[in-house]
């Protein structure tokens, strides 16, 4: 998969851009400066599919004509959002919740083609069941200091992959960009006509 245009990732996170060069593609990165507000009113989902449509909005206020990809990628556990962890503290918070239990990772994606202010953006959930953990081995994980740039404080394809019991739905998606879904939004008919993905 290649395109003609600019291409831009409007996100810094590393497994995002690996897992995009995994389809061939090489992205400029330019990472939304966009706070992360979400709004009480709306669900999780829409409030995710918002914040990947603002941050591909404030990246393309720069760009003249390209396809800009924003995401945004949430932890969730009995409806509460686990955020990224600030110290760790609070990463020991988060991943002795997440133990032996089920949470979802929903990841949104919004492609937005400038000049033409189209967009189009969809969203995956995945489900993950963790084994129960010792604090000894949420704090070995923890000195890794892996868990602080992650929702959740984990990454599935780092240390913390002995965590997981088993998953339901997409890897890709756990690791922060649902890949199979975002290949069939690119290459849908309708979306190559209306976003211009050439």
């Amino acid at each position: 998969m290649t395109f003609s245009r600019r291409f831009i990732l409007a996100s810094q996170s590393p497994r995002r851009l690996k897992l995009l060069e995994q389809l061939g593609l090489h992205p400029e990165v330019i990472p939304s400066t966009l706070p992360e507000v979400y709004d009480d009113s709306l669900s999780i989902e829409e409030n995710i599919k918002s914040l990947a449509e603002l941050k591909a909005k404030s990246v393309s206020e720069n760009i003249e004509d390209g396809i800009i990809v924003g995401a945004d990628t949430v932890v969730v556990l009995d409806e509460e959002v686990l955020g990224k962890p600030a110290d760790p503290v609070g990463a020991f918070k988060i991943l002795r919740k997440l133990s032996g239990k089920m949470h979802r990772v929903i990841t949104a994606f919004c492609v937005y083609s400038t000049p033409e202010e189209r967009y189009f953006t969809d969203v995956e959930t995945t489900r993950v069941f963790f084994k129960e953990q010792s604090d000894e081995e949420i704090k070995r994980y923890i000195s890794t200091e892996q868990p602080f740039d992650k929702a959740g404080a984990y990454g599935i394809q780092d240390k913390s992959a002995v965590f997981v019991k088993k998953i339901e739905g997409s890897y890709e998606n756990v690791m922060g960009f649902p890949l199979t879904l975002f290949y069939k939004a690119m290459t849908d008919p309708n979306n190559v006509k209306s976003l211009n993905l050439k």
